[in-house]
């Protein structure tokens, strides 16, 4: 079934849910600050997730300015739980705009990000986004070898809202704004789902019969990791979720979220037969791997404006990326068969 609306948006409601961001919320409350929408049709929920910095300060100082008098309604609000899913369930219980937008506090977005999102909206959409790719925070040889690794569908992800501009409805989006009756019948975040929340509720969304509109009129940016380690440690963590929804909500989940996984099962599977029989399919197999990912990082090289050196290094973080994300799949599946064959 197919929505359309034309109902205005007279008050858009703008979340932002932050665990120890001190770095970057002040970047993002400035770019809020410089919307040419009118800010007395905006209400701003600012949702603290424990930070043990000075994250929340930053918060209540900007709540209690002047600045913040210009908005309908700028409120702090804490978030125990501190996981992702539950700080949007904090944003849905308190927020009365009819639009929502939950923008990460590590992003950066222009000054027509929610103008650009209420225009469309009010073209007759429900849900809408635009292409939101990220970049290097700071700015050196390594964060943009980082950067161009995360932007790569090789070491990221091929799905389809990734890397389009143009306008089409695609299977979920980054920083979607959505107006209040999509909440009301979709209805919460699934807080057993840390990091495959969104995978999750934009299933719902479509479920429930709404389209997530995708249009290059919308745009924001957001950091890339700045170290290996903290890629690695991203990548795990997602890695290891895909393996636990499987056992919650596995029809939120595409093929392409396996493929890490499969990776290693097939190194395994090699060195296995290696100790069995002959090394050899290991070896040719592990050498049309680093082929393609020489390849791959040469390509980026060339495309890129602000290659360096440090692009030699390109086919260490693919690995990193598929060898991590892969084998927190694995013990996310574990995990998953542990706790079902205990009934949990």
């Amino acid at each position: 079934m197919e929505k359309h609306h034309v109902e205005p948006i007279n008050l858009v409601s703008v979340a932002i849910v932050a665990h120890n961001e001190e770095a970057c919320i002040k970047d993002i409350i400035g770019d809020i600050l410089s919307q040419d929408f009118p800010h007395d049709r905006m209400e701003l929920l600012f949702i603290d997730s424990a930070s043990t910095d000075f994250t929340k300060l930053a918060m209540t100082e900007f709540a209690q300015s002047d600045d913040a008098c210009e908005f309908s309604r700028v409120i702090v609000l804490d978030n125990d739980k501190k996981i992702l899913p539950a700080g949007c369930n904090v944003a849905f219980a308190h927020f009365s705009g009819d639009a929502f937008v939950r923008i990460d506090a590590h992003a950066r977005i222009p000054s027509d990000f929610i103008h650009r999102n209420v225009e469309i909206l009010q073209e007759g959409e429900d849900v809408c986004a635009g292409p939101r790719p990220t970049m290097a925070f700071p700015e050196t040889g390594w964060t943009n070898t980082l950067l161009v690794a995360e932007d790569s569908a090789f070491g990221s992800s091929v799905a389809d809202y990734r890397f389009r501009s143009e306008k089409l409805y695609v299977s979920a989006a980054f920083h979607a704004m959505m107006r209040r009756e999509v909440i009301e019948a979709v209805g919460l975040y699934d807080e057993r789902l840390v990091r495959t929340e969104d995978n999750d509720y934009f299933y719902r969304i479509r479920m429930a019969g709404y389209k997530i509109r995708f249009d290059g009129r919308i745009f924001s940016q957001q950091h890339a990791r700045a170290s290996l380690r903290r890629v690695a440690k991203q990548k795990y963590g997602n890695g290891y979720w895909v393996g636990r929804t499987l056992f919650i909500q596995p029809k939120c989940l595409k093929a392409y979220h396996f493929a890490p996984f499969v990776f290693v099962l097939g190194i395994l599977a090699l060195v296995i037969a290696g100790f069995a029989a002959s090394w050899i399919p290991f070896l040719a197999c592990g050498a049309a791997y680093l082929l393609i990912c020489v390849a791959l990082a040469i390509r980026a090289a060339v495309q890129s404006p602000k290659r360096c050196i440090a692009f030699a290094a390109l086919p260490v973080v693919f690995f990193t990326i598929h060898i991590t994300y892969g084998a927190g799949t694995c013990v996310g599946i574990a995990r998953g068969l542990f706790d079902r064959l205990r009934g949990r």
